[in-house]
């Protein structure tokens, strides 16, 4: 590794700071340009959400990506980035390095061998283009004078152009953190308050007494926070509270207080099924019908939750479709979410509204841009965040 002398700064076109996704795109890019390109990480091993993502085969992208699939308080601001640089525009590098790719459900696309398949492809992108890497470094100080100055624990660089791509404190144990908001504010760069998103949700004691039985439970739902697409996945109990994609992606759009609504029979018409069941077996418990569809004891519990006591008989018609309204939209009021602890990403981050949607370049700060995770742009679950980490690296890299 031929990192700069302590005491001195060597002088190169770009620094980029955090080797992930985003960080490692824009590097390749800017290098293709001509651009001499150094590349920092404090961590000595790279790209660990990159080699812990979609079960160690990394969801690298999702075919579907677009605008639409992304939350932020300007959610424009994607447009540019994603329109420039698409989803088979990274599987076509993919496909060049010869790596083995499969689609899963609903449009996501992942290594068929390992995650490390896509952190090698990185690393030998960037070395083709002549970027060097340097890890273990971590930032002692920046300054911006004419050119913007990085002293590291490795060396010190400078140079007029510093992209941020350090993430956001999304799974600390593997070394996330904040430092892109406070390296923001440090230059005058507002920031949306960050909070966990893709993690799961809580309940409070009472409702934890009521649903510890079915830990591990888990069935098909919709879920739906308020402003929220409506989401149809697997819907998962934990001791804690919910989980399962349905809820992790509901999650990045909820807000603490707010209600939380699962359809637990989506695209059923559970009222007419009840009232069928009734003229068959009318001496059948409500509950057991319920179990019909549903695991039994889900279904114990979720009569419960809606009052519907008693046989079939026992229940007039409109009785019966309230009992199947309730379950179709029932309100599991979560106290809050797991936290940063399993958060997938973090949403909010560096506002935007700073930036130039063309470059990522802080309009106030020329020279200076933020991308991938750190921004207030934040993915559905299923290789969305990926492509956003790509596609906004893209857009630095070749600004510059």
């Amino acid at each position: 590794m031929n990192a700069a002398e302590p005491g001195r700064a060597d002088q190169v076109d770009v620094v980029v700071l955090g080797a992930g996704a985003a960080g490692f795109m824009a590097a390749i890019e800017a290098g293709k340009r001509g651009k001499s390109v150094v590349l920092l990480d404090h961590a000595e091993t790279i790209g660990e959400k990159i080699r812990i993502s979609g079960g160690g085969r990394c969801n690298f992208t999702n075919v579907n990506a677009g605008p639409k699939n992304f939350v932020s308080e300007n959610p424009k601001f994607c447009v540019s980035a994603l329109a420039r640089y698409k989803p088979r525009d990274f599987l076509a590098m993919v496909e060049k390095h010869k790596i083995e790719w499969y689609e899963k459900t609903l449009g996501q696309l992942f290594c068929r061998n390992s995650a490390n398949d896509i952190i090698e492809m990185l690393l030998d992108e960037l070395a083709a283009s002549g970027g060097l890497l340097v890890t273990g470094a971590d930032v002692r100080d920046i300054d911006k004078a004419e050119d913007f100055q990085v002293f590291t624990t490795r060396g010190n660089w400078r140079a007029p152009r510093l992209i941020v791509a350090t993430g956001g404190p999304s799974i600390p144990k593997i070394g996330a953190s904040g430092f892109a908001y406070e390296l923001a504010a440090r230059f005058g760069v507002p920031v949306v308050r960050p909070r966990p998103a893709l993690t799961p949700f809580l309940f409070s004691e009472e409702m934890k007494a009521r649903s510890g039985k079915l830990a591990g439970v888990s069935t098909e739902v919709t879920a739906q926070a308020p402003g929220s697409p409506v989401f149809r996945e697997a819907g998962l109990f934990t001791h804690r509270g919910l989980s399962g994609p349905a809820l992790l992606q509901a999650s990045s759009y909820w807000r603490q207080g707010q209600p939380l609504t699962v359809d637990f029979a989506p695209g059923r018409d559970l009222a007419a099924e009840l009232i069928a069941a009734k003229s068959t077996n009318p001496r059948r418990e409500i509950a057991t019908a319920l179990g019909a569809g549903l695991p039994q004891r889900l279904a114990g519990f979720l009569a419960e939750e809606v009052s519907a006591w008693g046989t079939l008989a026992d229940a007039s018609h409109a009785e019966l479709r309230r009992v199947a309204a309730a379950i179709h939209a029932l309100d599991m009021r979560p106290v809050g979410l797991e936290g940063w602890r399993i958060a997938e990403v973090a949403a909010g981050g560096v506002d935007v509204r700073a930036l130039d949607s063309q470059s990522m370049e802080v309009r106030a700060v020329p020279g200076l841009h933020f991308i991938g995770e750190c921004l207030d742009v934040t993915g559905w679950l299923g290789g969305y965040n990926f492509q956003w980490a790509w596609a906004s690296g893209a857009a630095a890299g070749r600004a510059m």
